[in-house]
C-alpha cells in the first residue's frame, strides 16, 4: 500500500497530469493499487516520498545497470552540465559515442543518435522504407516498439496491460501498413515472405521480448528472420532498445550469434538519460539525411550531457558486470521456482540474463497467446504483498523486471523470501 505522502501527491497530479502520471504503467491501475512516489534512489534502492526503502527490481525500466546515481556517471554529467547543456550543434562526445556503439556492435557500421527508443524505432523504419522502396512492415504480437501510430498494432507494455493493443487515434489507413505475427512461429513467417516478400521493407522484433514479459526467441526464429529479409530484400531489425548492453555487452545479436541488417538501441546505452540511436550497414544508413532522402532531425539528439552519461556507463560493462548479472539472475530464478512448486501455484519463471518474469499461468510462455493467459487480478495481488514487504516488482503482469549489478546476494534472498511469503499471501 502506498505512503500517505504518495497518496497525497497522486491527487495533486491527478489534476494537472493525465492519470497523475507520465507514462500509463506507472499508475499502477493495472495491479489494483496506488504509485509509489519516488523521491530519490541510490545503488540498487528507491525511496519513497515518506522515505521508505524499496529495493528496486525496474532500474529505470532498465537502463540502471550498474545502480542508481553511480559515482562516474553522476560526475560526467555534472562536468559536461558545466560546459552547457544543450548546443544544437555537432561535438566531438557524439562522435565519440558513435565510435563506443560501432565498438560494441559490430553490425551497425553507421548510427545516429535520437532521444527515445520510440524515435529510434519509428527513424529506423523509416529508413528501412526508404532503402526498399517498399512500404509494409512486419511486427510481431506483443512486441512493443514505441508508441509510434504504426507501431500500436497489437503492441506489448502498457498497450497489453491496460487492454488496448490497438490505441485509439490511430489511423486506420496508418495501421494498414504494419502486418502482425506471432511471436516464435517461423512457419507463418515463411508464409508470409513467400506470399508478400516483395511489399516487406523491414521485419522488426524484439530479440528477447521484454514488452508482455520475458519471452525468449526459440530456435532458428532470429536466424529465420534475418534469412528470410535477406533473400526477399527486406531489412532485418533487432530492436535492442530493452536488450541491447542488458544481456551482453553487444545485446542479443551478440548472445545469439546473429546480425541484424539495423539495430534500436536505448535505455542503458544512453546511460539513464534521455539518449537513443539506430543504425546499421552502411548502405542504409546513407540514405539518412543529409547523405540521402529519408529525414530525420532532433534538437537534442547527441545531447553533451546525455553522450557523457552514457560514455561513462559504457565504459564501465566489462565481463564481470555481466557474470554478477548472470549469477543474480539465476539465484533469483532458482528461488521463485521453488516457492512456486512449494505453494502449488499456476506459474512460471523466465528469464534471459538480468531480465525475469513471473508469469501467473502455466507456461513455458512462447508468444503473445500465451502470456495474455496470465491470472493478472493473482499477479496483482502478488505485486500489492511484493511492494507491503519492500520489494518494488515492475507493476504489470506484462513487464520485464531488471536486476542491476551493485543487487547483492543479501537483497536477492531477501526478495526470494518476500515472495514466497506473497505468494502465500495472494492465493
Amino acid at each position: 500500500m502506498s505512503d500517505p505522502k504518495s497518496i497525497e501527491l497522486l491527487a495533486r497530479a491527478e489534476r494537472v497530469i493525465p492519470g497523475g502520471v507520465n507514462s500509463p504503467v506507472r499508475a499502477f491501475r493495472s495491479v489494483g493499487g496506488k504509485p509509489v512516489f519516488v523521491s530519490r534512489a541510490e545503488g540498487a534502492y528507491l525511496y519513497g516520498a515518506d522515505g521508505a526503502k524499496y529495493t528496486d527490481f525496474i532500474g529505470s525500466w532498465g537502463p540502471m545497470i550498474l545502480g542508481h546515481a553511480h559515482p562516474a556517471v553522476i560526475e560526467a554529467i555534472v562536468s559536461a552540465a558545466k560546459h552547457g547543456t544543450s548546443f544544437g550543434a555537432p561535438t566531438e562526445l557524439e562522435i565519440q559515442f558513435a565510435e563506443k556503439v560501432i565498438e560494441l556492435y559490430p553490425s551497425i557500421e553507421m548510427v545516429r543518435a535520437c532521444s527515445s527508443g520510440t524515435e529510434a524505432c519509428m527513424a529506423a523504419l523509416r529508413v528501412a522504407r526508404g532503402f526498399t522502396g517498399r512500404e509494409a512492415i512486419v511486427k510481431f504480437e506483443g512486441c512493443y516498439h514505441g508508441h509510434a501510430d504504426f507501431l500500436l498494432v497489437k503492441a506489448g507494455s502498457g498497450a497489453l496491460t491496460y487492454g488496448v493493443p490497438d490505441s485509439a487515434g490511430v489511423p486506420s489507413a496508418v495501421a494498414k501498413g504494419t502486418v502482425t505475427l506471432p511471436y516464435n512461429d517461423i512457419p507463418a513467417l515463411e508464409k508470409l515472405f513467400a506470399e508478400r516478400g516483395k511489399e516487406i521493407a523491414a521485419v522488426i522484433v524484439e530479440p528477447v521480448v521484454g514488452n508482455m514479459g520475458v519471452v525468449p526467441p526459440e530456435k532458428g526464429f532470429l536466424e529465420a528472420i534475418v534469412r528470410l529479409c535477406k533473400e526477399h530484400g527486406g531489412v532485418s531489425i533487432f530492436d535492442e532498445v530493452m536488450t541491447g548492453c542488458r544481456v551482453a555487452r553487444g545485446g542479443m545479436q551478440e548472445r545469439a550469434g546473429v546480425r541484424p541488417d539495423m539495430t534500436t538501441l536505448g535505455k542503458i546505452v544512453g546511460g539513464g538519460m534521455p539518449l537513443a540511436a539506430y543504425g546499421g550497414r552502411r548502405e542504409i544508413m546513407e540514405k539518412v539525411a543529409p547523405l540521402g532522402p529519408v529525414y530525420q532531425a532532433g534538437t537534442l539528439s547527441g545531447n553533451p550531457v546525455a553522450v557523457s552519461a552514457a560514455l561513462a556507463l559504457l565504459g564501465r560493462l566489462d565481463e564481470g558486470v555481466y557474470a554478477t548479472l548472470e549469477a543474480l539472475g539465476a539465484r533469483l530464478e532458482a528461488g521463485m521456482r521453488a516457492s512456486i512448486e512449494k505453494h502449488r501455484v499456476e506459474a512460471c519463471v523466465q528469464r534471459v540474463g538480468s531480465m525475469i518474469t513471473l508469469f501467473f499461468t502455466r507456461g513455458p510462455v512462447r508468444s503473445f497467446d500465451d502470456a495474455v493467459k496470465s491470472d493478472t487480478k493473482r499477479f496483482g495481488r502478488w505485486h500489492g504483498e511484493m511492494l507491503k514487504r519492500g520489494q518494488y516488482w515492475p507493476p504489470s503482469q506484462y513487464e520485464a523486471a531488471f536486476l542491476s549489478a551493485v543487487h547483492t546476494e543479501a537483497d536477492i534472498d531477501r526478495a526470494i523470501a518476500a515472495a514466497d511469503e506473497a505468494l502465500a499471501a495472494s492465493a
